[in-house]
């Protein structure tokens, strides 16, 4: 009784994995179909927990047909969580270069924050301390309201450029920069409750870098939208995905420019919207053969996913690329050190059924945006 129970546990788990893993391949943006997206490397452990409780069944019982079949299965399975995850190791090849240290003293670097401080926080002289400690150059803080706005006050005695929007419900995003801002916008992408940073930095010995820094909608989030007079309802991930794709169009207009773009953008690193993002904007991702960097939860090591993100132009390498804990937040920041490198001027060459496929997510996502009064 017991070795059929195990057997049908192990049927019924692997039967799951299928689906949760066949899900997110949908073209769909409901908020559950994509959250399946998420959780990659903890199906992985779990797959690997099935594999043992597989062994152990067929140790006991004697290997018979069915053992070889559901092992192809579970192989088959951790073999596609790992294809997502792999490239965000060391095994992988770099896509930032690593600087080299050879020429360090001759050139030019600056250090690049990302925090999502959680406006639900409160220990508003803790964040300034790291945040002197750490002392970045450019620095970008997502979830900034009023309260937020008055404990960080001190910092604008260290940073001369300020630019952004203070709201409340978490929506806030503002950037302070030791760099003069050649052009400075905040903008409304999709909807007119969530900003986005946009900035031209003047860096000494490198000259101007296009900067954005965004915060889109996560999927799943219970919005404050009131729709026919009813309740609230979860977000899909539509809106996202429109926000991210018109930041891919932006670089892609202007490719000639060095680019950084970062912030939280509620979606992990191996997504098909993330891909989707960097082959449109052509720009890198600097954990690519290095290291995961989850960052979200900060306070749930077996639930951390990383979606926080810095992505930058061909015009960079890397020297140094960290994360950092933040008192009473939720997230972890981003802390990144470059230096200026030969930028090649290609053009982005994203294929035309790329192209087609942003045209749709922004149409949909400004639909969606409209429908449910978030769009003004």
């Amino acid at each position: 009784m017991f070795l059929k129970l195990v057997l049908w546990t192990i049927r019924v788990l692997i039967f799951l994995l299928i689906v949760v893993s066949i899900l997110p391949e949908l073209p769909s943006g409901q908020w559950w179909v994509r959250l399946w997206e998420f959780p990659r490397l903890q199906l992985a452990f779990i797959l690997a927990g099935l594999l043992l409780l597989l062994g152990f069944h067929a140790w006991l019982k004697r290997a018979q047909k069915e053992h070889a079949v559901l092992l192809v299965l579970i192989l088959a399975l951790v073999g596609w969580q790992l294809f997502h995850i792999v490239p965000f190791s060391p095994i992988w090849p770099n896509e930032v270069p690593t600087a080299d240290a050879q020429t360090l003293e001759d050139q030019s670097t600056f250090k690049v924050m990302t925090a999502n401080v959680s406006y639900t926080n409160d220990s508003y002289s803790e964040v300034v301390e790291l945040i002197q400690r750490e002392d970045p150059d450019v620095l970008l803080l997502i979830e900034i309201d009023s309260e937020w706005e008055e404990g960080l006050a001190p910092l604008n005695e260290h940073y001369e450029y300020r630019v952004g929007e203070v709201r409340g419900e978490g929506l806030g995003i503002v950037l302070w920069s030791r760099f003069p801002f050649l052009e400075q916008e905040v903008r409304h992408l999709v909807s007119e409750r969530r900003p986005s940073v946009f900035v031209t930095l003047d860096i000494p010995g490198i000259g101007p870098v296009r900067y954005v820094g965004t915060h889109p909608v996560p999927p799943g989030l219970q919005d404050r939208i009131t729709h026919n007079d009813e309740t609230t309802e979860r977000r899909d991930s539509r809106v996202r995905d429109a926000e991210l794709m018109l930041v891919a169009r932006h670089v892609q207009q202007d490719a000639d420019n060095r680019w950084i773009v970062t912030g939280d953008f509620n979606d992990v690193a191996w997504s098909d919207t993330t891909k989707l993002f960097a082959d449109l904007s052509d720009l890198k991702d600097p954990r690519k053969g290095r290291r995961l960097l989850s960052t979200y939860h900060a306070e749930r090591p077996l639930w951390r996913y990383p979606i926080d993100h810095l992505f930058v132009s061909d015009g960079f390498h890397l020297i140094d690329l960290d994360r950092v804990r933040v008192k009473g937040s939720d997230h972890f920041a981003i802390t990144t050190t470059l230096t200026a490198a030969r930028k090649d001027q290609e053009k982005p060459q994203a294929s035309e059924e790329e192209h087609q496929t942003a045209q749709e997510l922004v149409e949909e996502g400004t639909e969606d945006a409209s429908e449910h009064d978030v769009s003004d």
